[in-house]
């Protein structure tokens, strides 16, 4: 029964090695392999033994045979498939890994957004023309920020605190009341307590929030979007748009002073 144990808790810690060697998530991973993600779960903590069948995809999947997910430490081996990954992985550890965010991780973001277990479980890419700093990506819906489309998929640089927040510039807001939101910030001359979050999109009116409730910014510095929802902008039109933005954030200047 022991021996039985030992080899299962083999397993599960396997299983977990494997899973985020790949960079996938509970879900993606019980996708890949067709179970429920609360198995995966259990598998990994030890809460209940792998099936077979399930062993079995797993070490097709990964070129490995029973015995070595169920009795070796594969985090401490070098096997074939598995020194390939980890050298590969040492090959981009100096790049600048960037986490992504997607709208259904906002809400686990939020109360997350320090835990390195959770920002581990966030699928990463990278992007050549980035170097230095600490980036992070997130998905923004909704069209308070036309031209720039909901789906759109916004990279920015980590900054320190408000003091480094330049006016006008855009950034991805997380606060304790608002969320992550991706909006312009003006600071307010006559408090620095306060901040005003401005849209692109005129239709939207500035609000001010807090600066005691900001946990993180980031500096947008890429915007990536399919093709197919990029929205088309006459002269006119876009014109139009600049004089209006550059028309309300002069009024608020003006509140502000």
């Amino acid at each position: 029964m022991l021996i039985k144990l030992a080899v299962m808790s083999q397993a599960g810690l396997n299983l977990k090695y494997l899973r985020k060697l790949r960079g996938w998530t509970q879900e993606e991973f019980a996708q890949k392999i067709g179970i429920k993600r609360s198995l995966v779960g259990a598998y990994e903590e030890e809460r209940a033994d792998p099936r077979l069948d399930v062993l079995e995809i797993i070490a097709d999947m990964f070129k490995l045979t029973l015995d070595e997910l169920l009795l070796k430490d594969l985090n401490n081996q070098g096997g074939s498939y598995l020194q390939k990954r980890r050298q590969q992985k040492m090959a981009t550890a100096d790049r600048n890994l960037i986490h992504f965010v997607p709208v259904k991780a906002a809400a686990g973001y939020l109360t997350s957004y320090a835990d390195s277990e959770f920002i581990d479980e966030l699928n990463t890419f990278t992007l050549p023309m980035l170097s230095g700093g600490q980036y992070r990506a997130f998905e923004i819906v909704g069209d308070s920020m036309l031209p720039t489309p909901s789906g759109s998929v916004i990279v920015g640089e980590k900054i320190n605190g408000i003091d480094e927040v330049k006016n006008d510039m855009a950034y991805i807001v997380v606060s304790r009341n608002e969320g992550i939101v991706y909006k312009r910030i003006v600071k307010n001359n006559r408090s620095k307590s306060k901040v005003s979050l401005v849209s692109d999109n005129p239709s939207y009116q500035p609000y001010q929030i807090n600066t005691e409730d900001i946990v993180e910014l980031w500096q947008a510095q890429v915007v990536i979007g399919k093709v197919s929802t990029q929205q088309r902008w006459d002269v006119n039109s876009l014109a139009s748009l600049v004089n209006n933005l550059h028309n309300q954030v002069t009024t608020l200047k003006k509140k502000m002073n």
